[in-house]
């Protein structure tokens, strides 16, 4: 069956959008999972809130003792009744703000699960565009099937394309309206599941198995991440229930004193139960102790709005302790397209040969970097009919020619003309770093045996010639140093056992990528650059970008021994990867980001997936994990200043008829002692609220050290602790009394 007799229909997908922090859908389930959350067990996880539940629960029974025995409690039903209400406020406005940060990540897990659809798909009968095909249902193709896709088509599973040219819409995955272009070899030939094609047409080969697609893996690790505490977060619980059991025993006692301090001055009344719950409540530090849950929470919800997958909370904070940042030159650092831009031959090599050697190694390069220099070829005059000629004699040039006819150099075409010729393919690897041909006596050489061909790094092509006898030119070295001086990447082509000269690749440095170094440097994080490079070029583009040092040649298991270096001096290390060489030091590292279109090793690997395949985003990572611990910080540093008020409200209300000199405190003048609990009660409940868009959103991130910040957040936090809840709870104050409740 051909492509233009059958039209399979395709199910639209909607591109993911982004929720408003109180929106409908994620407040509504929010609000009745806090009610969900009243469960003792629930409560018992969070120490300090359980203290305000059983003091909820408390209140709630002396209200209805109070209902019962009129005046038994020592306060009118009514007030008490009242601040029993707004405790469980309290406790379900805590509830709510935990709710809410959860539910941000329910939507991004039934985000990803609405785009998997039961799509139709073009089965090939062979790996051709104009083979036939049968109409096939996708959750039916098994890994090694051929699909064809065209314009309009949703592409039925994860796979790699193996033929055409298409623009893809895949912002249904990644939430860039951008469409991305998709092609058979390199970095762009790995298509998603779930994405539909704009233009053009596609042969995919299927990478994986209904139930495996990268869709599926996602919504795995979404549901799977796990809400467990972190250490800082353990730390900080801690401290914040050894406060509690201070302010418990304090409270405690009060009861006591105050028997006693009436029975020795004969005036005034013994402090209800219901004042000294209050009281508790009102010093305890509910307001950090409410959110804690939520700025965790919350800052893996940050993270999928980055399109970042977090494996676990833990992960999301390590992100903020990182102090080394080992960074990808290509993509990162660089714009990522090396081109080729001059061939430079060595003492008594014509250029042509050279060319015609680097165009042969070439051949069955996938990468960008072998794709431009059989481009480059293509503009200096080598058409690919000349190049399939030298790959053999009269018979095999013929039958090599018509393998690597128009289009063919670069693809599965020039695997079959090398093979036609007599001679086999020698694939790139990161352990030798080098690829090539090896071809038969008679072909591309002058000499009468057969000819291995090589492109690759200097040093390992360099190593390579001595092994086999030959040396490196001492003008060919001085031309690859040149190369590197000047921040560009110089290729060595050898030929047997002679250097015939150097390929010149052109990267460009980012524009901002300094000054984004310069703000890391300023918090103390030490950037190091990775790269294939020799040390000539890494030295240039290190100086170029900012980094603070670099790693060059560098192999994965280079990689994974400078992780471990750093992580025996006591630091944190964060790094990104995409490939299954990459997955032992993904493994290794504190902080791993592994690439959403790269392997399932290195999606394993790491502690983190970005769904947009950017290598930049370990930066945005970081910043995350650093808004994470700022906002903390900053919550918490509010919450015990703003004790200060709520002592000044509530101390002299309940021993004012005791000891009238403590009227001295009621510095705010609230109309009554009734109302100064009550107010203190009501602003205690309501800073959660108003404290919650905080908590989610978390504090802006600043690039300042570590001394700077402290000194900001004891200016903002801690002075608006202090001031906030004098005028909250005046204000309070003034409306119940306006009203007449108190």
């Amino acid at each position: 069956m051909k492509s233009e007799n059958l039209v399979v229909p395709m199910p639209k997908l909607s591109t993911r959008s982004s929720l408003s922090l109180f929106d409908a859908t994620l407040v509504v389930p929010a609000l009745r999972s806090a009610f969900a959350k009243l469960s003792p067990r629930v409560q018992w996880r969070n120490p300090v809130m359980f203290v305000v539940y059983i003091g909820s629960i408390l209140t709630t029974l002396l209200w209805l003792h109070a209902l019962s025995f009129e005046g038994g409690t020592g306060m009118p039903p009514g007030f008490v009744l009242a601040i029993s209400v707004w405790l469980w406020f309290t406790v379900l406005f805590a509830n709510f703000a935990e709710a809410l940060a959860e539910g941000r990540s329910k939507a991004q897990a039934a985000s990803l699960r609405g785009l998997r659809k039961d799509t139709w798909a073009k089965k090939l009968n062979a790996p051709h565009h104009k083979a036939g095909f049968l109409p096939e249902q996708a959750p039916n193709l098994r890994k090694g099937d051929l699909v064809l896709v065209e314009t309009g088509d949703v592409i039925p599973l994860d796979g790699e394309v193996v033929e055409g040219v298409a623009s893809v819409d895949e912002s249904a995955i990644t939430g860039e309206s951008a469409p991305v272009v998709r092609e058979s070899g390199g970095d762009f030939s790995a298509v998603t599941g779930g994405t539909r094609v704009l233009s053009d047409w596609l042969v995919v080969r299927i990478s994986v198995n209904p139930g495996e697609s990268f869709l599926d893996r996602m919504i795995g690790m979404v549901e799977a991440a796990k809400r467990h505490k972190t250490p800082n977060e353990i730390a900080l619980t801690i401290l914040l229930v050894a406060l509690t059991l201070v302010f418990l025993m304090v409270t405690v006692t009060l009861l006591p004193y105050s028997q006693f301090s009436v029975g020795a001055v004969g005036a005034g009344s013994v402090v209800s139960l219901t004042a000294l719950v209050a009281l508790l409540v009102c010093l305890i530090p509910t307001t950090i102790g409410g959110l804690l849950s939520a700025v965790g929470v919350a800052g893996m919800s940050r993270m999928m709005q980055a399109n970042v997958i977090a494996t676990s909370g833990r992960a999301v904070e390590a992100a903020g302790d990182v102090d080394v940042l080992l960074l990808d030159k290509t993509g990162t650092i660089t714009h990522g397209n090396r081109q080729a831009s001059a061939f430079l031959p060595g003492p008594g090599i014509a250029q042509q040969r050279l060319i015609h050697a680097a165009v042969i190694a070439s051949l069955a390069d996938e990468t960008p970097e072998g794709r431009s220099i059989v481009e480059l070829a293509r503009r200096m005059g080598v058409s690919d009919a000349a190049v399939a000629g030298l790959l053999g004699g009269e018979g095999k040039a013929r039958d090599a020619k018509t393998s690597a006819g128009a289009g063919a150099v670069g693809s599965v075409g020039a695997v079959h003309a090398v093979a036609n010729a007599g001679g086999r393919i020698v694939a790139f690897t990161a352990q030798t770093r080098m690829s090539g041909a090896d071809l038969p006596a008679g072909g591309h050489s002058v000499d009468t045996g057969p000819v291995m061909l090589r492109k690759g790094a200097v040093e390992a092509v360099r190593k390579h010639v001595e092994a086999l006898g030959g040396s490196m030119a001492p003008e060919v070295m001085r031309a690859a140093d040149d190369v590197a001086r000047r921040g560009s990447t110089p290729l060595a082509v050898s030929e047997g056992n002679r250097v015939l000269g150097i390929v010149e690749l052109k990267d460009i440095v980012k524009a901002d990528i300094k000054e984004r170094f310069a703000e890391l440097r300023r918090m103390g994080i030490k950037t190091v650059m990775i790269t294939g490079d020799n040390k000539l070029t890494a030295a240039a583009i290190a100086a170029e970008a900012g980094v603070d040092d670099f790693l060059a040649e560098a192999t994965p298991e280079d990689k994974l021994a400078l992780i471990r270096q750093y992580q025996a001096e006591g630091r944190l290390v964060a790094m990104t990867g995409d490939g299954t060489n990459d997955a032992p030091a993904l493994a290794q590292a504190d902080v791993a980001v592994a690439m959403g279109s790269g392997t399932q090793a290195a999606k394993e690997a790491g502690n983190m997936v970005d769904l947009d395949s950017n290598p930049t985003k370990l930066l945005e990572v970081v910043e995350t994990g650093k808004a994470l611990l700022m906002t903390r910080g900053s919550l918490t540093t509010f919450s015990i200043a703003n004790d200060v008020a709520k002592y000044f409200a509530i101390i002299p209300a309940i021993f004012v008829s005791t000891y009238p000199q403590l009227g001295a405190l009621n510095v705010m003048k609230l109309a009554s002692p009734s109302s100064a609990i009550l107010s203190a009660v009501i602003f205690n409940a309501l800073v959660i609220v108003f404290l919650i868009p905080l908590a989610l959103k978390g504090v802006r991130y600043r690039p300042v050290g570590a001394a700077a910040l402290l000194r900001r957040n004891l200016a903002v936090y801690g002075l608006g602790g202090l001031v906030v809840p004098f005028i909250g709870i005046k204000a309070i104050d003034w409306l119940l009394a306006l009203v007449g409740w108190v």
